[in-house]
């Protein structure tokens, strides 16, 4: 297998501020694999106090969750360490997962990752093709019920190949400790952005007006067509899609996209080109994108109906057009 990059199937959001140095601070850089930016107004916060703050957040969060990370606790634990306490950050992405896979009936699952890594998604690239009987020979590992985590914060795994990967949920979790931390400096109006995961708080300064993003997508190989403009402030929004990572098997021509369906391992592509979330924090909103790209249409909808103050929006391909499907509170 391989990867392909369609360059005209990107879906993004975009972040509308004007530039005014005397009131708008702004921290931009990279961490967890993708871009972060950062605004907030310009008051007596001391940006070299924030920026450490910043990076502090992201070593610990690397240091807990991730998985390219050898040593990190996530890392040990998928290895079958049993001797790891896990922190508060594990914990906390541990006790909102178990509450979300109820909530979605088991479509987001963090538990998922022997087969992501079998499809070549994660950080352990596997040499061999995938097919039925591997996927057959993982998914029983497979369920947030497979694991536990004890009164010492010990993880335990019912089945040593259980292999948990928190990447689906780990971004919309710093945007969150970000946001908090901002709050806990006295900061009232803040955007944070980290790979297309937002979460934003009172108005931008600039403006004196609420956020503004753009949620954009390509029509017919134009750019900039934008679904739609939104002002947002105290509420996350979190984007899931299959537009840009995915494989393509080099000899029977198979398409795997990188959502894959926990209740049955597959990763193949349907009508849902994208989706996007809003919740109250971005945690929420990052595990329920995820859940409803392998959740079919009519069950997403129905689920985020019955959760209040967490609504989504659809973009469908049908007869070779992008669709916007909206729940009744977007």
């Amino acid at each position: 297998m391989h990867y392909l990059i369609n360059p005209f199937f990107l879906f993004f959001i975009l972040i509308y501020s004007s530039c005014d140095s005397n009131k708008l601070e702004s921290h931009i850089g990279t961490a967890l694999g993708t871009s972060y930016s950062i605004k907030y107004e310009q008051s007596i916060i001391d940006r070299l106090k924030v920026q450490d703050g910043i990076d502090s957040i992201f070593f610990e969060i690397n240091n807990s969750l991730s998985t390219y990370i050898p040593n990190s606790d996530i890392s040990r634990i998928n290895k079958g360490d049993t001797t790891v306490r896990v922190d508060k950050h594990f914990k906390r992405v541990y006790n909102k997962s178990k509450e979300i896979w109820k909530l979605t009936n088991g479509y987001f699952d963090p538990t998922v990752g022997s087969i992501v890594n079998a499809y070549g998604f994660g950080p352990k690239k596997q040499n061999f093709k995938i097919n039925s009987r591997i996927i057959d020979s993982l998914i029983d590992g497979v369920g947030f019920d497979k694991l536990k985590m004890t009164n010492n914060n010990k993880v335990l795994k019912k089945y040593p190949h259980t292999f948990i990967d928190f990447n689906a949920i780990a971004k919309g979790y710093t945007v969150d400790c970000i946001s908090e931390y901002l709050v806990s400096l006295g900061s009232e109006n803040f955007l944070v952005e980290i790979g297309g995961e937002i979460r934003a708080k009172g108005i931008n300064p600039v403006s004196n007006k609420k956020w503004k993003i753009g949620i954009s997508f390509p029509k017919k190989r134009l750019k900039n067509k934008f679904v739609e403009t939104y002002e947002i402030n105290d509420k996350a929004i979190a984007t899931s899609g299959n537009y840009y990572k995915f494989l393509i098997d080099s000899i029977t021509g198979e398409k795997y996209v990188h959502s894959i369906n926990p209740k049955n391992g597959l990763a193949l592509s349907s009508n849902i080109i994208s989706v996007s979330v809003s919740a109250p924090s971005c945690i929420v909103a990052d595990a329920f994108a995820t859940a409803l790209m392998v959740m079919p249409l009519d069950m997403g909808r129905k689920v985020i109906d019955e959760n209040q103050n967490i609504e989504a929006t659809w973009i469908i391909s049908k007869d070779k057009e992008f669709v916007q499907i909206k729940s009744s509170g977007w």
